[in-house]
């Protein structure tokens, strides 16, 4: 990896890491209280407990969690860059397929050697880059039919611009570099800015305060499980990048894209 690439997953860990410090909020804004000591000790448990698991399995079933990882992403992902404007389903094709699809197929070369070391082999790496460059033709379909559907529901064109500007991007730059990008300064920021703006006034800087906390602790974790591990250089940051990513993202996602959404429609 060159030092951009070291400062791209520096950057997803310094800049990016810190937006799921606001989970517990989030839980809070769903009917969690966490005001007795039994109820904060239940959420951690459970949220601590899924990102144990996904971790474990990842380890014993590489190429299947890193599959999985891609899917839940390109659903997360979509639906957050959406949020705001809708949840109309050609849009959310359009913007999920933007990491798990276009980063792949437009740089193929590069993200061969990052999916050999998260899937485990040289073989599944090449049979899962192949699988998604196949799914690229339809994303392509999709983001073109997306552009045609601006015209009528013209409130989705600052996502559509967003969109367009992110996919120059993943063409121009490397994979780790863009995906630190999106990551950081559009899916992160997003989502703080989002939540903070919902938050009462008077509640903001203990909420603040609390992300601070958590996001301290997952940064000793990953200083912690760094020592642990053995390997040569590069695939120990990959691995401790993206493996953290999908252990913190389920329980992530299971706060946002469904307890937020099922609160939404009651």
């Amino acid at each position: 990896m060159t030092s951009w690439d070291f400062a791209a997953l520096a950057a997803i860990f310094l800049f990016g890491v810190p937006h799921g410090g606001f989970d517990a909020a989030i839980a809070r804004r769903n009917g969690w209280s966490m005001s007795g000591p039994l109820s904060w000790v239940t959420f951690h448990l459970a949220y601590i407990a899924i990102a144990i698991i996904v971790a474990f399995l990842w380890w014993w079933f590489p190429l299947v969690s890193l599959g999985l990882f891609l899917i839940i992403s390109g659903y997360h992902f979509g639906a957050s860059d959406i949020t705001e404007v809708g949840t109309d389903w050609l849009p959310w094709l359009a913007h999920g397929g933007l990491i798990p699809i276009a980063i792949p197929s437009l740089n193929s070369e590069a993200v061969r050697p990052i999916f050999s070391i998260l899937s485990g082999s040289d073989e599944a790496a090449d049979v899962l880059v192949s699988i998604i460059q196949l799914l690229f033709i339809g994303w392509i379909i999709c983001c073109v039919g997306y552009g045609f559907f601006c015209l009528h529901k013209k409130h989705y064109g600052k996502p559509l611009i967003g969109l367009v500007i992110m996919i120059a991007i993943i063409s121009l730059l490397p994979p780790l570099v863009s995906f630190a990008l999106y990551f950081c300064l559009w899916h992160s920021r997003g989502h703080i800015l989002r939540l903070w703006d919902s938050l009462q006034q008077g509640k903001r800087l203990a909420t603040a305060q609390e992300a601070i906390t958590y996001t301290l602790l997952s940064w000793l974790t990953a200083v912690g499980v760094f020592f642990y591990l053995s390997g040569p250089l590069t695939d120990i940051m990959l691995q401790l990048t993206f493996i953290g990513l999908a252990a913190l993202t389920w329980p992530h996602m299971i706060l946002v894209d469904y307890m937020d959404k099922r609160r939404a429609t009651l």
